[in-house]
Formats: C-alpha cells, structure tokens, sequence
C-alpha cells in the first residue's frame, strides 16, 4: 500500500527479517513459484506472516493437491494513511500454471470506492474520519485450476492534514504551485463560447464579448451537469457548468492602443466592449482522462453582461426607487456590474453580488446637488454617487441609433422633469444580491431586495437544516462599512433542493425575511440588529436621513446601518462559513483610515508597515463568529479574530498576532472559501482557503492563495496591544486572538505579476481546484506589458498581452487537493 506521503507496505525484504532459520527468502520462493504449503514446511512461517499482513486465507484442498497447490498471494503489512490521500492496494501473486484473476474487496471500515479493482493494484482515496479507524481489504487470487488464495490488510486511516510543503514567495510571473501538483489554463478573457465565434486574437481588435469570457474573472462555483445533456447532477465530478463572475476590466488592453476619446466622448466600439466584458461567464466544462477544457458549443453557455435584461423582487420591486425612463414601473432592470463574490442555493442556482457599482455613473455634484432634496442628497453621498465623469465616461458616448439609452443610463443627474424622464434612479438598480439559474439559459436573472442595498461583495448561505430558517452572510466591500445577515421567513425544506422551478424556490426563501446588521462588542459577544422599518431609530424622523417605509430602509442600508449604531469594520469583503461547526468567517481586507485613535476589539491594529509610512491596518485580518445555540436564526453571537495578516518580520507583541513565519505570511486576505462537504477536505476539520488581493506586500512577492484548517471561536485568548501613531505615546487596545494556526496554515499558490488571487471551488471530490487569476499586468499597457500570462506559464511569451483567467489544479496521484 502506497499514498501521497509514500508510507509503504506490501511486499518488502525488510520484513525477511524475523526468518532466523536460514530457509529460503519469500523472494526466492514467489520467484520459483514455491506453494504457501511449502513455505510453511521449510521454517519460514515467520517471514511469511508477517508478509501477508497476519492473515492468510487458502482454498487448497488436501495433500493430493500438493502437485496442484493454490497460488501464493501477499498483499502486505498494515500502513497508515491520512484523510484524502491516495491509498493504492499491492497484490503479489505466484503460483505453478497461470493466475486467471486478481481481486480486491473491502471487509471492513467505512466503505471506499475501489478503482481497478480486478487486479494486483486497486487505489481508493482515504475516507474522511475523525479519529484513527480501521479499513480491512481482501486480496484474492485464483488460478487456471480455479483454485484460489486470499490474504487480508489493514489500512488505517487517520484525520486528514495538509499534505504539502508550503510555496516560497515569489515574484515570478507564473501561478506556482506545491511540489506534486499541476496547474493548466482552462478559461481566459476572449475566449469563445458560441459556435460562430472566432479565435481570440488579443490585439485590441477583437469584438462580441457577449459572446467571449469577460475580463476579471472573479468569484465561481461549480453546478454539476449529467454525462450528457444539459440535465443537474450535483454529484457529477467531471461535467459542469462554471459559473464565474467578471468584476472589472484591464482597459488598456482591450483596445488597440489603449481606451480613446474623441472630442469629449468616448467611441461606442469601444465602450460597448468593455460593458459587455463585464457581468458573468456560464461555461461547460468536462474532463477526459486527466485534461480539463471547456466546450465552446456548450448547449447551456451565455454571457451575462450589463445589458442583459433583469427583474426585481421583493419589497422595492415596483416602488419609486427603481423608476427610470426605461423602467417606469420600476420592475425590468438591465443587467448587473461590478460582480465580485458569490453565493449558491442548495435548489441549483447562483447568487453574484453587485459591489463597486457607484463609480460607474456620471453625477457632477455641484450641478446636480441643487436638483435633489436634501434627503436625496445624503444618500447619493453616503453611496459614493459623485463622480464626475464616470469610471470609464461611458456616459459620454453619442449611439448611432439616437434611441438607444444604454448609455445615457449611466448618468445619474436629474435633468427630465420627473424620474420618468431620465436616469436619475439608475444607480438605485444597482447594489443588489442577483439570483441565476444556470441551467435555464432563457430564465431572467432576479435581483433580491430583501438582502438590502449596498457594495455587496459575497453572500455566502449559513448550513441548511431542515425546520431552520436559512441565513446569508454579506459583507460591504468599503473601508468602515458593515457586515449584514439576511434570515428568511421560511424555514428550510429538503424537499425544495431538486425543484424544477429554481427561481421559484428563490422567490419562497429570498423575497421575504428580516436584514440584520452586526454590532461588535468589546468582551466577544455581538448583536444582530433587525433593519426593520418602525423599530428603533428606523422611522420617518430619523437624522439625517428620515426612512419613509421598509422599501426605503432596505435601498439604503447603509444609512440605516448608520441610524443603529453597528460597527464600522476594516473593509469587510468575502463570507465563509464552516460546513461541519456552521461559524461564519469574514475577511477584512485592510483599512488605511485606521489609526490608533480609532481602532476597537474587532479592528484592533494600527501600524506601521515598511515601505509605507503611515499608520494603518495594512494587512488586514479574518474574524469569525459563531451564533448563539448554533443556529441561524440568532440574535446573538460570540467571536474573535481568527487570523491577523503580517510580514513574519513584523512585531509580533503589537502586528504579527497570529505568529506567522515564512511559510504562511500574508498581506489583504480577500477571498475565503471553505472545501465542500462531499470529501474530505470539507469534512471533521474542513479545509479554508484564503485568497489575497494585495499591494502592502508586492515587494517582497506576488499575492497568493493559502490552506488552512482552522479551529474554532475563542480557541485562543485575550490579548491587549499597542498601537503607536506617528510621533505620539502607545494607545492600548484589548482584543481576541484565535489560537496561532502553526503549520496548519500554508501558502500553496503564488500568481503571477500584478495579478490577484480570486475566486476558488472543486469538483464534489476535492480532485479538481478551479482558481481566478484576475488582472495580471495591471499596471501596464499596450505600449509597456508588464506580464505576459496566462501565455508564458509553460513557455516564454515576450510582448503577449496578459489575460484574467480559470486555472485548474489537481494533485499528480489524484488525491484530495491540499490532503
């Protein structure tokens, strides 16, 4: 028996050994194809015990057969093998004529899947457990005389660890990975996904990205597909759909020399281009033998763009808010933007979250401010819709077809006579969580208000239990915002998992239901405040934004965040939640307004990190939480700091909290994902996977995806730190550190140049990791490429344009990625 950590039994000298009587060795006797029978007549029973495991089953028959004996078969000694990993069964067989067949079958143990069974070398992968448990196998052997021989083993499989030697940080251009495992490119900006459509050149040229993957792949999730068709199988492990979202763009290199402007205004080629880049890719994807790829004429392919036609649901659907000149009723929508994390239902659809929206329309205050109430005017500041131009000035392009608004929609000014005259309401259909079937390429994505308005990055479901009302984690991608809970009206039932109608079933669990947001306090216990119209502060006389009805409250969470008093967190982004304990896991990015002034238990650290001389949280940390009687429908919760990032040269008193060393330092954790419960990896103590989306610690290396298998809520202790602003005396500030991770946190990727590490999923068996490499050579542009990949991960490509794109990693012997 071999696996991952080469632990060996099976056929091996070293346990002639114990053969004291000067016979012949098991080596010479196989080789002259001697009988068990005879092995046991000539003093070396001992060797031949220990060899075949202790247990030696025969169906010789009497002495008459000894000119006809039965094979000689060994499957070895016991051995050890870890959760996960890759076990592989040796079978020796010797005998006088033939040997006609070679079986492998299980006894004992939690049951494994045997592949090729029906030989001398069976594998199987190590089966989850939580303490050391026995797993018994039968090697039988029979010959041309059907006369047959067997012999058992023991595996003993123990909890699983990860199983690699942590990645060196670099600043190579390349994705690298652990020793023993692969990594290929699967899915890149421009490639095609209907029959029809070209070859991507990458030179600036290229049109119909409705048709082609965006740019900034981001968060994705793996919906399973049958081995043909277009049928859900949630367990299918080698056919799927990946559902990835496209958050932003690398402008420069979409167009020929870079993005233009021609007399104020940008060309329409161009900037219909970079909307369609946006949104989301649904791509068919298969494996055959050991390569992935995508099917460009997948049945159930499509795009996803900020073009593509939407509905609203729940409590705003049809209110004032949402009313435009295109949707006076302020129900249809058009597309979705800015999509960075993700969420999934477990009745087969895909939640995307809108998150920097406000930056792309066009609202010059100093014009615009004296046309709004005052009310309106607080908000649109709170929501940050104040530029004056437009992230990309799409705003500002002159359609051929004079009817067309898909432009026009991106100014937000109130210059018509109501709000059924222009755009003024636009950005109020923007900030949403948004529900997609993937398998129904003609169903229109629903925007669910109930979860509330704001820069939605993640939302991530608690675990579904039946008769418990489900919940969604949401964070608020922005320096000092909140982290939000929606619980639905509707408790949980099974039997909604394989509906036929998948947004119906969202329509049940997503249009009705109470947003929280939560309130930090200092001695590790937390709130969940209700953001219901009526209660509390939440009325018409509410300052300096009065609500006027629970539609008002829900548009503008933010504000009423504000009105309860909930803690402003240090950029809080990603959501995860642990599938075996149910604790909810945040990562708060960084935040450069944090000083020591200002700093509380949650968001302890301001510091300074060299090069930069300001003091800050630069690093950002990962909290946690874990909600009182362990159920989702809590008003309360208990939490602490999981995981602080830091250079390991740090202060380790005051900043490098959690200990960390050169095998697991990091800087800006962003994404957070925790393996699937259907192996190993998500199983007893499940796998995290922690993404970063950093340029606090670019000089030293490129950023990176990490491994961790994290403990639980208040693991560690209490801690008081220091915090010393420029030229001033030491603030004290108490904390809760989670217990130091050790070498159960290891890096296992670096990206390549200027990229980020974003968006992670597997297939059900943990074999197969998909990864978004998002905007490589960021900094650069067509006259100054500052990475080539993905082109240049095998072989150099000099003065290639890079490329946002899916890589896939799997393990070199098949295992469990990261067991």
């Amino acid at each position: 028996m071999t696996d991952s950590t080469s632990v060996t039994f099976g056929y091996d000298d070293g346990d002639i050994d114990t053969n004291r009587a000067g016979g012949d060795s098991l080596n010479d006797m196989v080789a002259r194809r001697y009988s068990r029978r005879d092995a046991l007549r000539g003093g070396v029973s001992a060797a031949a015990f220990a060899v075949f495991g202790g247990a030696v089953l025969s169906a010789c028959g009497d002495d008459d057969a000894a000119n006809d004996p039965a094979p000689v078969v060994t499957a070895g000694s016991s051995g050890t093998a870890s959760s996960g990993r890759l076990v592989t069964l040796t079978g020796i067989a010797a005998d006088n004529g033939t040997i006609a067949s070679q079986t492998f079958s299980q006894v004992s143990g939690p049951a494994v899947t045997l592949t090729n069974a029906a030989s001398g070398s069976a594998t199987f992968i190590a089966p989850s457990v939580s303490a050391s448990t026995p797993l018994v196998f039968r090697y039988t052997a029979v010959d041309s005389k059907n006369q047959s021989s067997s012999v058992e083993t023991t595996v003993t499989v123990t909890p699983a660890v990860l199983g690699f030697a942590a990645v060196a940080k670099n600043r190579l251009d390349k994705v690298t990975v652990p020793e023993g495992y692969s990594v290929s490119v699967l899915y890149r900006l421009g490639d095609p996904i209907a029959v029809g459509t070209g070859a991507y050149k990458n030179d600036g040229t290229d049109t119909d990205y409705a048709n082609r993957a965006g740019d900034h792949g981001d968060a994705l999730y793996w919906f399973g597909l049958a081995a043909s068709g277009s049928t859900r199988e949630d367990g299918s492990s080698t056919r799927g759909l990946l559902v990835m979202n496209h958050e932003n763009i690398n402008q420069p290199y979409l167009h020929v020399a870079g993005a233009t402007t021609v007399a104020g205004a940008r060309p329409e080629g161009e900037a219909l281009k970079e909307m369609e880049c946006h949104g989301l890719s649904i791509v068919e994807v298969s494996k055959s033998g050991n390569a992935w790829s995508y099917a460009q004429n997948g049945a159930l392919n499509r795009r996803i763009t900020p073009l593509t036609p939407t509905v609203f649901n729940g409590p705003v659907r049809g209110t004032a808010h949402l009313q435009t000149v295109f949707s006076p009723t302020g129900v249809a929508g058009r597309g979705t933007i800015n999509n960075c994390a993700n969420g999934y239902t477990p009745w087969g659809t895909n939640l995307t979250c809108e998150e920097n929206w406000a930056g792309y329309f066009r609202r010059p205050t100093a014009a615009d401010n004296p046309r709004r109430t005052p009310k309106q005017v607080t908000a649109l500041t709170r929501y940050g819709v104040t530029s004056g131009s437009g992230n990309y000035g799409w705003a500002t392009v002159v359609p051929a077809d004079s009817t067309s608004t898909i432009y026009r929609r991106w100014d937000a000014q109130a210059t018509g006579a109501s709000a059924l005259a222009d755009f003024r309401n636009e950005h109020n259909q923007f900030g949403w969580v948004v529900e997609i079937d993937p398998y129904d390429k003609t169903a229109a994505p629903r925007k669910r208000t109930a979860l509330g308005r704001m820069n939605h990055e993640g939302c991530w479901p608690s675990n579904f239990v039946a008769g418990r009302k489900p919940a969604f984690y949401m964070g608020d991608d922005a320096q000092n915002e909140y982290l939000y809970k929606f619980v639905s009206a509707t408790p949980w039932s099974a039997n909604d998992a394989g509906a036929a109608d998948r947004l119906a079933i969202g329509d049940k669990y997503l249009d009705s239901g109470t947003l929280h947001v939560a309130k930090f306090n200092a001695d590790g216990t937390g709130q969940w405040m209700p953001l219901v119209y009526g209660t509390g502060p939440l009325t018409s006389g509410a300052a300096p934004y009065p609500f006027a009805d629970q539609a008002d409250v829900l548009t503008h969470a933010r504000l009423a965040g504000d009105a309860l008093g909930a803690t402003k967190m240090d950029r809080p982004e990603w959501t995860a939640v642990n599938p075996v304990t149910g604790e909810v896991y945040l990562t708060l990015t960084n935040n450069s307004s944090r000083t020591p002034g200002n700093t509380d238990a949650a968001n302890p650290r301001a510091y300074i990190d060299p090069p930069s001389s300001s003091v800050s949280n630069r690093n950002g940390h990962i909290i946690r939480l874990r909600e009182t009687g362990d159920t989702s429908e809590a008003t309360g919760f208990a939490w602490d700091i999981y995981l602080f990032g830091a250079g390991s040269d740090l202060n380790a008193a005051n900043i490098n909290l959690s200990g960390l060393d050169a095998t697991n330092d990091f800087s800006s954790p962003d994404g957070l994902w925790f393996g699937r419960p259907s192996n190993a990896s998500g199983l007893v103590k499940p796998v995290l996977w922690i993404q970063t989306d950093d340029s606090a610690y670019t000089d030293v290396t490129n950023c990176m995806m990490l491994a961790a298998m994290p403990g639980s809520v208040n693991d560690g202790g209490v801690k008081t730190i220091t915090n010393t602003p420029t030229g001033g005396t030491g603030i004290t500030q108490a904390t809760r550190v989670g217990a130091a991770p050790g070498t159960m946190l290891r890096r296992f990727l670096v990206g390549p140049l200027e990229a980020e590490i974003t968006g992670v999923d597997s297939t059900p068996d943990g074999k197969t990791l998909f990864v978004n490499i998002q905007h490589p050579g960021e900094n650069g542009n067509t006259g100054n490429i500052t990475s080539n990949w993905p082109a240049n991960q095998t072989t150099s490509a000099p003065g290639v344009r890079p490329r946002s794109a899916t890589v896939v990693i799997t393990k070199d012997d098949g295992g469990v990625v990261a067991l």
